[in-house]
């Protein structure tokens, strides 16, 4: 793969406590390859709770700050829950490379989470390797992430 493979120039990357060395690994990783990386923190060990990194994450990518994001936390779980709790953002819990590609491929997420407590950190590169280069492919799956948009409007 080379950098002309990146889908995405401009990446925003959170953790909890957690989820701090791994983020940093990350978000160097993503930088080498020339991403602008926007770390949201955490900058410490300090406990933090992971609905406000995740929710903050996803607000700051529906507001149009980054084009996709990677949240880390113990199992990726909570992240991903907060995150998608945000009108128009589409987050997935990833643990392998096939739901890497599927998310974004498939379901246009806007952001993957990992769990730093069950992924190890040179597979969580492989697989936000395969997320910024990949791209939503639309056809057959355009119809259903049209479903889940529309699901935003709904109470």
């Amino acid at each position: 793969m080379t950098d002309s493979d990146i889908k995405v120039t401009k990446l925003g990357i959170g953790c909890d406590h957690l989820g701090l060395t791994m983020k940093n690994d990350l978000r160097d990783h993503l930088a080498s390859q020339g991403i602008e990386v926007v770390d949201l923190g955490v900058h410490d060990e300090t406990p933090v709770d992971y609905p406000d990194m995740g929710s903050g994450l996803a607000r700051e990518l529906a507001d149009g700050a980054f084009e996709r994001g990677i949240l880390i936390c113990g199992t990726g779980a909570g992240m991903a829950i907060a995150a998608n709790k945000i009108p128009g953002v589409r987050a997935v819990c990833v643990t392998d490379p096939y739901t890497a590609e599927r998310a974004i491929a498939s379901n246009d997420a806007q952001i993957v989470t990992f769990g730093a407590q069950i992924t190890g950190i040179s597979v969580a590169k492989m697989l936000a390797d395969i997320f910024i280069r990949n791209s939503f492919q639309g056809g057959r799956s355009a119809p259903k992430v049209a479903k889940l948009a529309a699901l935003d409007q709904v109470r």
